[in-house]
């Protein structure tokens, strides 16, 4: 009987556990899909590594599912993992094979690592799962033409473009594989069909000028299209010193220094550049320049005998035989073959006096050049450092200077300074940054944005964050009595700053850092009285978590207990700004919530009626709707709240281009270039 109770007992019990199981499963259920939901929030504003921490933690609950594997394989992706975005993506396949953007993602990750047959595999199951998909039929024609299957490759563009005629970046693609076949004809009809559909893509200019320059030598339309891609991509030193090299050609010679500077300003350690001024240097005669840029390039990379010889050939102009010497002596270690050297160590020995030394170098050089074959150089490679070196050579490509070109000097009169001059004066092109990438369908995937040519848009909200991104031209956080109110009080576990940098935790020491902090929250709010600096600081992390939905609840919390927290309602615009544009908000709802982010301004603005950034943002909310009219006077109220505002001032000119009031558009951009918003100047040259 004991027997039969206590069995009853167990069974009873077990029941109970059993019961009270329930609502926990449910509550587990919730949370995988809400840690979901907040890393797909993370995934949308590029902070990958909060975001793989999230998919972590879906993973380690529902392993069984396919979507949080998907995820992590984007976040990898775009960290540059294509081994673990491979991984993941092949999980998530295994657990759903149905799922058409993780065959793309892999196959992109494959791309990636050279796996090109797999890469197309990948994309041909995708396009069995989807009737048309642009993303999908690019990266294959990319892998097609990336394996050498032209005929493959070009039957993947024709289907692309035939189902989406106004991608431009098709036609692009295609344009570059008629150019490997040699068709110019068909690759610039494309490339004009290109720019018809899209005036501001770059590719466009930089293949039309580079067909210009290779195919027909006309400097001027190369230099033309040049142009207009650096006005697109006026951050790519290459695209300067490419142009620069044909303004040399058309004899715009200041045109051909102001490009060289200003490649130096963005890459001051870009050889080619450096050498390329000091032969233009060289050329107008500015030899102590010129000297000066031959021993920069040497700094930065000791073996470019280039610029050792043009340095040693000016050393002698000027006579100081002991360096030059050292130079020739140096190159012809290196290159015991080459006559210029002999030529030019007997020049130096007749100015030292060495009349014997100075015929034996020279008949040394004469029976060299005699060796030479008919295109000039010396047959011979030599080796420096176990790796072959040809000379001249430097930078990623070389183009004769006014079509010159290496010339022989198998006859005495050719061994003359200029003939040796030329032979290492060619100057130096670098490859045209023409990447056409490989595409995403899903339109949750940002992409490497941070790789692309900016956009013009807005300056960003500002935000009250833990993390601040300082910069040369503005090396400390911005100011904002309110902030330091908080931060007075030391009620905080963190320091409270303002950005409008989009920062955050970059490792996992960090991150987790502020889930450890959630927690003490919760403990804490569980044991003690709530106070609304609780609520705002746990928010404050929800934030820096791109839990958005929580970190609002938390401030509706902390705004009932004291309804005249200015910087409540400032944060929880902040977090319903971001909440809508990571997508949380259903397009039916945008309208109110947007006018709910305007309110939280107001009466921020209501109860600090000084605060200079809350109007600022308001001006951005209200120029995203298109009601520029209010946001200029919102941006006027930012600017006298605070007169040395940058961002207002760059924001107020982009409004006043919209709506085409060009002169004061660059009055404000200029003030705003003034006070160190970067892009401004930017801007301004676009929009002339």
């Amino acid at each position: 009987m004991k027997r039969l109770r206590l069995l009853q007992y167990i069974f009873c019990y077990s029941l109970l556990i059993a019961w009270l199981a329930q609502p926990f499963r449910a509550t587990a259920q919730i949370n995988a899909e809400q840690v979901l939901r907040v890393g797909q929030n993370s995934l949308y504003f590029e902070d990958y590594m909060l975001s793989i921490q999230y998919f972590n933690q879906a993973i380690n609950a529902k392993p069984y599912l396919a979507q949080p594997y998907f995820f992590r394989a984007i976040a990898k992706l775009n960290l540059d993992d294509f081994l673990g975005a491979e991984e993941d993506a092949t999980a998530a396949i295994e657990r759903n094979p149905f799922i058409a953007d993780a065959y793309e993602v892999r196959g992109v990750a494959r791309q990636n690592r050279g796996k090109l047959a797999e890469a197309v595999s990948d994309y041909d199951s995708a396009l069995k799962l989807v009737a048309k998909s642009r993303g999908l039929l690019f990266n294959k024609a990319l892998a097609q033409q990336e394996l050498n299957l032209a005929d493959s490759a070009m039957a993947s563009f024709n289907q692309l473009l035939q189902d989406f005629p106004n991608f431009e970046n098709g036609y692009i693609g295609r344009a570059r594989l008629y150019l490997q076949q040699g068709d110019t004809v068909a690759a610039s009809a494309d490339i004009d069909h290109a720019l018809q559909l899209n005036k501001n893509s770059a590719n466009g200019y930089l293949l039309r000028a580079d067909i210009a320059m290779s195919s027909r030598r006309d400097f001027e339309s190369a230099a033309t299209d040049l142009t207009e891609a650096i006005r697109l991509q006026p951050r790519e030193p290459g695209l300067y010193i490419n142009r620069a090299f044909l303004r040399y050609n058309l004899d715009d010679y200041n045109g051909a220094m102001d490009d060289y500077d200003y490649a130096l300003q963005l890459d001051p350690l870009n050889v080619a550049a450096i050498f390329n001024r000091g032969l233009l240097r060289m050329e107008v005669r500015d030899n102590d320049n010129a000297i000066k840029d031959f021993s920069r390039a040497l700094e930065l990379d000791p073996d470019d005998y280039r610029s050792l010889y043009n340095r040693a050939y000016l050393y002698s102009e000027k006579r100081d035989v002991t360096s030059a010497m050292a130079d020739v002596n140096r190159l012809l270690q290196a290159f015991p073959e080459l006559p210029e050297a002999y030529y030019m160590r007997s020049n130096l020995q007749r100015m030292a006096g060495n009349m014997a030394v100075a015929e034996k170098d020279y008949n040394r050089a004469l029976a060299l050049s005699k060796q030479l074959p008919a295109g000039g150089s010396n047959a011979q490679t030599p080796v420096v450092g176990g790796k072959p070196v040809t000379v001249p050579s430097g930078g990623n490509s070389d183009a004769a200077d006014r079509g010159n070109g290496s010339q022989s000097a198998s006859t005495e009169d050719k061994l003359t300074p200029e003939a040796v001059a030329r032979r290492f004066a060619a100057l130096r092109t670098v490859e045209s940054p023409i990447e056409v990438e490989e595409e995403f369908n899903n339109k949750n995937i940002r992409g490497r944005v941070q790789d692309r040519s900016r956009r013009i848009e807005l300056e960003p909200l500002f935000a009250l964050s833990y993390y601040t991104s300082p910069t040369e031209l503005r090396p400390s956080a911005y100011y904002m009595k309110e902030i330091d109110d908080v931060n007075s009080t030391r009620m905080l576990r963190f320091l409270v700053q303002l950005t409008n940098a989009d920062t955050g935790p970059s490792d996992e020491a960090n991150i987790n850092r502020h889930f450890r902090s959630v927690e003490y929250y919760n403990s804490y709010l569980s044991t003690h009285t709530p106070r609304a600096i609780d609520y705002f600081g746990r928010a404050m992390d929800f934030v820096v978590l791109r839990d958005y939905a929580s970190a609002i609840e938390d401030l509706n919390r902390a705004l009932a207990l004291t309804p005249d927290f200015a910087l409540g309602y400032f944060e929880r615009a902040t977090a319903r700004y971001k909440s809508m544009q990571a997508g949380n908000v259903e397009a039916s709802e945008r309208q109110m919530e947007t006018r709910a982010v305007i309110a939280d301004l107001d009466k921020a603005i209501e109860l600090s009626p000084r605060m200079a950034f809350a109007y600022y943002n308001k001006g951005n909310v209200l120029a995203e709707l298109g009601d520029f009219t209010s946001a200029l006077m919102a941006y006027n109220k930012a600017i006298e709240m605070k007169p040395d505002f940058g961002e207002a001032y760059y924001n107020r000119g982009y409004v006043y281009f919209q709506i085409g009031d060009h002169d004061k558009g660059v009055v404000n951009l200029s003030k705003a270039g003034e006070l160190g918003v970067v892009p401004s100047y930017n801007l301004i040259k676009r929009m002339h």
